[in-house]
């Protein structure tokens, strides 16, 4: 299924302009770190710190998100005109973490980040969370006097970064950094090596083969005293410089780092908009979260698919299609409500999903036959349940451990994504 849809998305938003961000921004990031917490009812914001980073190396152009996906919202505002200045969608360990059992039991606080360019103004930031009924509610706002005495300007991990995959200016190119996690000093020559194999088997795998003239990749050296990443459920724990960990939500092969702030100060020595972590080890395993971070290991069998498969969740949200294995969360797609994902249906509003891409021959629903293999269709299961849930082929890399595989569907997510990126 290497089948690779090229074309050019109309956004329904127009493009901000660069004359526009030179008259609201300077040429630096605007970092604002702060805490998630609550329960499986509750949520809280808090700050943490706001810090100046050195430069703005992403798009000056496409500020404000065509896209409706992820869990969360981000908005900046003028604050005199109240003009929207930047917008940015995101999903992230806590409203997972929501769904488990556990949050029914306790309440826990979880690391987070966003960056904006750094603004010439004082603005208004607010942050906004999808509730069950697909509706965005507000949860929290600060406003940010840009010439604040108390926003850090300190580079706390200053580490060595190498270019693996160099295609152009980063303001007009996906860039990639992939931040080495267990790997002891001795190591990092085996890292480099790793960043380039995980370079080649994201640019050997469509659709970013064909589009790897608009991607860069860069990798971010960072040592740790010990290798491997932590075991809970065997009780093995190592000291790592992200802490990483299995046993995820008491998922073992459920593969995070819970330690954001520091792989922020990792991501921001090489240009970036998407993060990767790669973990020095051999057990199978894996995370990805939109717009936040990918985790994969770097040694196992089927890396290559882990990978890829986790940086479709990354880049644009893509859901998962399996059913049939054990997740730690519980009812995660309200089946009254259409999925934001963008290759998942309740059938809601399958309208708005691939409808239009289902050849008049095929049946809807689709059944489970060979005859469909290579078909776009509505096939039942997915989103960690048999029923209910939709997805658009029998078969695609995500829903099963097959490299290289996404579906024309997922494509066409993934490539309208890049494009966003990249104009």
């Amino acid at each position: 299924m290497k089948i690779c849809y090229l074309f050019v998305p109309l956004f329904l938003l127009p493009l901000i302009g660069y004359t526009a961000f030179e008259d609201n921004f300077l040429n630096k990031t605007l970092r604002i770190d702060y805490m998630r917490s609550g329960n499986h009812q509750e949520e809280i914001i808090s700050l943490d710190e706001l810090i100046m980073e050195p430069t703005w190396d992403r798009s000056k152009t496409m500020l404000v998100d065509p896209f409706n996906y992820g869990t969360y919202k981000f908005q900046a505002f003028d604050s005199a005109s109240g003009e929207l200045l930047f917008e940015r969608h995101y999903s992230t360990l806590f409203n997972e973490w929501q769904t488990t059992d556990e949050a029914k039991t306790c309440s826990k606080s979880f690391q987070e980040t966003m960056v904006m360019p750094y603004p010439k103004k004082s603005i208004r930031v607010l942050f906004s969370t999808r509730n069950r009924k697909n509706q965005f509610v507000e949860r929290f706002q600060l406003y940010i006097n840009p010439s604040s005495i108390f926003i850090s300007k300190e580079n706390k991990f200053v580490k060595k970064t190498t270019r693996i995959w160099f295609s152009g200016d980063p303001t007009v190119k996906l860039d990639i950094v992939i931040i080495a996690e267990g790997y002891k000093s001795r190591e990092i020559q085996k890292f480099r090596r790793d960043a380039q194999r995980f370079t080649n088997y994201l640019l050997e795998c469509e659709p970013f083969l064909t589009m790897k003239d608009k991607i860069n990749i860069w990798a971010v050296q960072a040592s740790s005293e010990e290798s491997g990443a932590d075991l809970p459920g065997l009780g093995i724990w190592k000291k790592t410089i992200l802490n990483s960990t299995f046993y995820t939500f008491g998922s073992e092969r459920y593969l995070t780092t819970f330690d954001h702030k520091t792989l922020r100060h990792l991501a921001s020595n090489a240009p970036y908009d998407q993060i990767v972590v790669l973990v020095n080890t051999d057990k199978y395993g894996g995370g990805g979260f939109y717009n936040f971070v990918s985790v994969t290991s770097s040694n196992n069998g089927l890396s290559n698919y882990v990978f890829v498969h986790e940086f479709g969740h990354g880049l644009c949200g893509l859901g998962d299609e399996y059913y049939t294995s054990d997740v730690a969360m519980v009812n995660f797609y309200p089946l009254d409500q259409e999925p934001w994902e963008p290759n998942l249906t309740t059938l809601v509003d399958f309208d708005r999903k691939w409808k239009n891409m289902i050849d008049k021959h095929v049946p809807v629903p689709t059944p489970s036959e060979e005859k469909y293999q290579d078909k776009v269709g509505l096939f039942e299961g997915g989103g960690y349940v048999a029923k209910g849930v939709y997805r658009p082929t029998l078969d695609c890399t995500m829903k099963s451990t097959k490299y290289n595989y996404f579906c024309p569907v997922c494509q066409k997510a993934l490539i309208e994504m890049i494009d966003f990126y990249t104009r």
